[in-house]
Parts: C-alpha cells; structure tokens; sequence
C-alpha cells in the first residue's frame, strides 16, 4: 500500500525532525547516559534506536552543544554522561522558541480552517430528498 507507505514515511522524517530538540530536552535535567536517553526517546514513542541516537550525540558533541564525563559502572565499562554546554542550552531555548511559534502557528492553520468549514457548510442550500 503506497499511500501507508509515504504516510509512514512522512511520520519518520518528522519524529528525526524533532529528535534534536528531544534528546537536548532530556539532558537539560541534568547528567544523562545514553541508554537513558534512548528509553526516555522510547517512552515518548520517538521509536529511536542506538543507531540512530549515537552519530546524533557526537554531533552535538562537536558542534559543541554538549560535553561528556566518564563514570566507572560496576557493571561494566566506565559510562559516558552527557551534559548541555552553554552553547547547548542556549540551542535548546532557540528551539524551545521554534517549537512555541510554530504551535501557534498551527493552531491557528486549524482554528482559521474549521471556521471556513463551518461557514462553507452553513452557506451551502440543504438538499432535498
């Protein structure tokens, strides 16, 4: 079914859309394992798998919104935690700002619509049987 298909698709490129806002979202509560990162990623039903989030936050590491610290696990190998850096909480409320304008702006898209729709309806003559 190709319509499903370029559905399904159109819904992919929007959750990668938001992904960056998301993950920097996550960390700004504070220090964040990337494992958390990516069941927080999970709960909010942003279907992210590791392959996707890792390059992600070397990128944000190298464009210098994020830093990270070593932990020894005693479960296993130290743990990476990632944390904002000033240049990434000023992004984030960039973003942030985006996300509120363009809320707005589909609000009001949808509230303008369903007025012309209603008023598409009522000027419309009923029919009769």
């Amino acid at each position: 079914m190709r319509n499903g298909t370029e559905f399904e698709e159109a819904k992919s490129q929007m959750r990668r859309g938001m992904l960056e806002f998301c993950t920097l979202l996550i960390i700004s509560r504070g220090r964040a394992y990337s494992s958390d990162i990516l069941s927080e990623l999970k709960k909010a039903d942003l279907i992210v798998v590791e392959g996707t989030l890792y390059p992600l936050l070397s990128r944000l590491k190298a464009d210098g919104l994020l830093e990270y610290d070593w932990e020894e696990s005693r479960a296993g190998p130290p743990r990476k935690y990632f944390r904002l850096t000033g240049r990434g909480e000023e992004k984030l409320e960039q973003l942030k700002a985006t996300w509120q304008s363009l809320v707005e702006s589909m609000a009001a898209l949808s509230e303008s619509i369903n007025r012309e729709k209603k008023h598409f309806k009522l000027a419309w003559p009923k029919r009769s049987s």
